[in-house]
């Protein structure tokens, strides 16, 4: 880089907790990385995150508290913040800036990219319709996700949402061998223990060979946990559109990222928007979750993940609100499903996938999965209000065809979206799995099938037919 563009300031203001206070010189930039000198000749980087005329607010990674305002000199480098990306960053695990804390040899870069990423050109993005198999029953039958999309999970608070993560990390694959698939898992502001339990699960299981792990601890900076996400995104990019790969990026957990938000705004004394968050917080979250698409011309792609707890389990929280503006639809966790037993605690009835009717049907799953999934959900639904029903009148005063419908909605909850957490289950099998419960119902009650798939699939004629 040009030294012309290094710029150099002994004017410092004031310190306040991780932000430093300077006075503004020409061509200041939102984003442009600093060094902070200090007398002892330590360097410091930080991160513009506000500018004026008079004053311009530093993120200093690791805090201020040794910086001598009068001894200190700050050095604006005239860039953002870049990180090397190549293909060898497949199987290493990085810390939040994407560095490597494995113990592994330094990645050699192809080139470098800024983490803020580049926008899509709206005329060139292509509508997400291919399937992605987790290998979990309940988001492959149900709520499929397709190439492209971007579909959060909500969860709470010791739900068992890093478990359910890290399964999807290890079974996630895109059909059909001649497809390059990549996962990349991004840790957000997590315990140093949960840390751990991700990076020993993938190696214990060989997972780790197709995937890129971006671990931000709950010790690091602030403005390291506000990088994470981007520096993972970056690199699915890159593996995406430079080497055609279908990448898919799992986050958790988001909430730690805009609580990050809220304390960056509430040291810059901002005027809080809803239960103190930032009024920006909806734009923010939206320049992460819009780096998820295809583009014509171009084999690769960035499918999106992420997942969030919400604070009291209250799905109206700005957090899971504003994400759920911004994604194509999400799959809700349940207390009540957890407290029963079943895992992943999925609430069939909360939760859903806008784009799944596009990434579903012959040549991609199976010519019977739209019917079925549409049955699934309405006896289910039924089984659930008749369920209700039952508590107050009695399972006595209920008809034959109403406990047939109470006892789909027991198995279909014990047998279908009850999964062992090492449990891999294909499309065909997710299938096959729906239709042995349908068959507890009437044949006269399956009025979301088509008669033909009913013919072909339902376990009664199967076995007739061998």
């Amino acid at each position: 880089m040009s030294s012309l563009l290094v710029r150099e300031t002994h004017k410092l203001l004031r310190a306040q907790g991780s932000l430093l206070f300077v006075e503004t010189i020409p061509g200041v930039k939102y984003g442009e990385i600093i060094e902070v000198e200090l007398p002892s000749g330590e360097v410091k980087l930080g991160q513009v995150i506000d500018a004026s005329k008079t004053m311009t607010v530093i993120q200093v990674f690791g805090g201020v508290s040794d910086v001598d305002l009068k001894r200190s000199k700050v050095r604006f480098r005239g860039e953002t913040l870049k990180i090397p990306v190549s293909i060898d960053v497949l199987g290493r695990i990085l810390d939040g800036l994407g560095r490597p804390i494995d113990k592994g040899p330094p990645i050699i870069p192809e080139e470098y990219r800024d983490i803020n990423g580049e926008p899509l050109n709206p005329a060139s993005r292509l509508p997400p319709s291919e399937f992605i198999e987790t290998g979990i029953s309940a988001i492959d039958g149900l709520f499929s996700i397709v190439r492209g999309q971007k579909l959060p999970i909500f969860s709470g608070s010791g739900l068992p949402h890093n478990r359910v993560a890290a399964q999807i990390v290890r079974q996630a694959r895109v059909r059909g061998k001649e497809e390059k698939f990549a996962v990349v898992f991004a840790a957000i502001g997590v315990p140093y223990d949960d840390a751990m339990f991700f990076i020993d699960n993938f190696r214990k299981t060989g997972g780790l060979e197709h995937v890129v792990a971006v671990i931000n601890t709950a010790d690091a900076p602030v403005i390291e946990r506000i990088a994470t996400p981007r520096v993972a995104l970056t690199i699915a990019e890159h593996l995406a559109w430079s080497h055609d790969m279908n990448v898919l990026v799992v986050m958790t957990d988001m909430t730690f990222y805009c609580e990050a938000l809220r304390e960056l705004s509430a040291a810059r004394e901002e005027v809080p928007g809803r239960r103190g968050y930032p009024g920006y917080m909806y734009t923010d979250l939206a320049t992460i979750y819009e780096r998820a698409g295809k583009v014509a011309g171009r084999k690769g792609s960035v499918t999106q993940m992420p997942i969030l707890t919400m604070p009291d389990d209250d799905i109206t929280h700005p957090i899971p609100d504003l994400t759920g503006y911004i994604t194509e639809g999400q799959i809700v966790f349940s207390r009540t499903m957890w407290l029963k037993g079943i895992y992943p605690p999925i609430d069939p009835l909360m939760s859903l996938s806008r784009l799944m009717k596009d990434g579903i049907g012959p040549g991609k799953t199976r010519e019977d999965h739209h019917g079925v999934f549409m049955q699934l959900i309405s006896s289910y639904a039924e089984g659930v209000r008749l369920r209700e029903l039952s508590v107050i009148v009695g399972t006595e005063s209920l008809t034959p065809r109403d406990r047939k419908y109470l006892e789909f909605a027991d198995r279909f909850e014990r047998e279908f979206i009850n999964q062992g957490e090492y449990e891999r289950r294909t499309i065909e099998e997710t299938l096959d799995r729906a239709w042995n419960l349908l068959a507890i119902l009437p044949e006269e009650e399956l009025k979301k099938v088509k008669p033909e798939h009913i013919k072909k699939y339902h376990p009664k004629y199967k076995s007739l037919s061998s």
